[in-house]
């Protein structure tokens, strides 16, 4: 008579595949680059199409997190709309900054890079106390 097929999986996967595929899945994030360095390490996160206005950077308890958002909306005013578009995107991540000198901490973002210099919390060596003998 007729064959079996495995609809709920085959249904999954073809949802799943169309969530991937599209501006709908809000599991992206953007690339981001860590290098270690002798005394900083160095965060480089890809943030195309975003004004320097546009991301935020916060420090709470040892977690920094970065946040990027966009909103762009064109009105003309002349004609009868064809076709009109308004775009938005918004981006967060956080991490971990244990062993991060806080105080320190510095951004700069150009060409649609984000760069942040993490300087390394330097071991600061116990002071040697001589004791004189009587």
């Amino acid at each position: 008579m007729f064959s079996s097929i495995p609809v709920p999986y085959r249904f999954n996967d073809a949802f799943d595949r169309f969530f991937k595929n599209n501006l709908f899945d809000s599991g992206e994030a953007f690339r981001t680059d860590i290098r270690r360095e002798e005394d900083h390490y160095l965060l480089e996160a890809e943030l195309p199409g975003f004004n320097k206005e546009d991301i935020t950077l916060d420090l709470k308890e040892g977690v920094l997190t970065i946040r990027a958002e966009h909103k762009e909306d064109h009105e003309d005013k002349t004609g009868e709309y064809i076709r009109r578009e308004r775009r938005y995107g918004s981006y967060t991540r956080s991490f971990d900054v244990s062993g991060i000198d806080e105080e320190n901490i510095s951004a700069a973002y150009e060409n649609g890079i984000l760069k942040l210099r993490l300087p390394k919390i330097m071991p600061v060596e116990p002071e040697i106390r001589k004791i004189a003998i009587q």
